[in-house]
């Protein structure tokens, strides 16, 4: 009798154990499922001598500027969450073709050569056009009086840094500078290593205020016109969708308008 009991009361417990069990799981179960429901952190790829859209202040590694606030609107708007990356503007497609990065956003003009082939970009935020820019007792009057004998320089990878290469290939100019950073071309302006700077005009109309009397625009714009967009990997349609969709509520609710009068006035 003794021993029926006991194994009675072993049943039991282990019945009691099991329901315990299965109501605990059911708690992980829910935890494991509020986990996977956190927003994954999406690292945005920039290079930070873009400025007004992207730079940083001296001492300081935080980004500033139009891209990022704008990006922090349309993360809030869409539910996500961006941690930035600052490397140079020629490594910016290849971290995302390697998965080092989600998201560019650098002031990238989506028309030029073949990046529209390499990555997937969204709505256009932003157009501009290019720009000369000299000191300001240069006799230069545009890129049109620029000789065979004088030197350019652009920043690597973009529209402009392109064009002074083709110049020189073409016996145009005697060099194009090419450098990783914009803030390299303005010192070589400034030392009188090259005669000018092909650079996107609002960018130049940024170190113009800090720098009007030193440097200054000559002639009218030139080139293609240009259409900044951001960029996220090949295929993933469902982020770019988000971007398109917050960028579209910002312009909408007038927060776009508000940050072009912040960074552009």
């Amino acid at each position: 009798m003794k021993k029926k009991s006991l194994v009675l009361l072993l049943a039991l417990a282990m019945i009691f154990t099991f329901a315990l069990s299965a109501c605990g799981g059911g708690g992980s179960s829910e935890e494991s499922s509020d986990a996977g429901e956190e927003t994954a952190v999406l690292k945005v790829v920039t290079e930070a001598t873009f400025a007004p859209f992207e730079s940083t202040e001296d001492g300081d590694d935080t980004i500033i500027g139009f891209d990022p606030d704008m990006m922090a609107a349309i993360a809030e708007d869409q539910g996500l969450e961006l941690e930035w990356v600052n490397m140079e503007f020629d490594s910016l497609i290849p971290a995302l073709q390697s998965d080092q990065g989600d998201i560019i956003c650098a002031g990238m003009n989506k028309l030029a050569g073949d990046r529209a082939e390499k990555v997937d970009f969204g709505d256009t935020y932003f157009e501009s056009d290019l720009m000369l820019l000299v000191t300001s007792d240069s006799d230069l009057t545009g890129i049109d009086a620029v000789t065979s004998d004088m030197k350019l320089a652009s920043q690597i990878g973009t529209t402009g840094g392109d064009m002074v290469q083709e110049m020189q290939d073409e016996g145009k100019i005697a060099a194009g500078v090419v450098l990783n950073q914009w803030t390299d071309c303005y010192l070589q302006l400034q030392n009188g290593d090259v005669q000018g700077v092909i650079v996107d005009k609002p960018v130049g109309e940024a170190y113009l205020n800090a720098h009007s009397d030193i440097a200054k625009f000559v002639g009218d714009s030139f080139g293609d016109h240009e259409e900044f967009a951001f960029a996220v990997q090949k295929g993933n349609t469902e982020l770019l969708d988000k971007l398109n969709a917050g960028l579209a509520e910002l312009k909408e609710n007038g927060t776009y308008e508000e940050l072009v009068a912040k960074w552009f006035s």
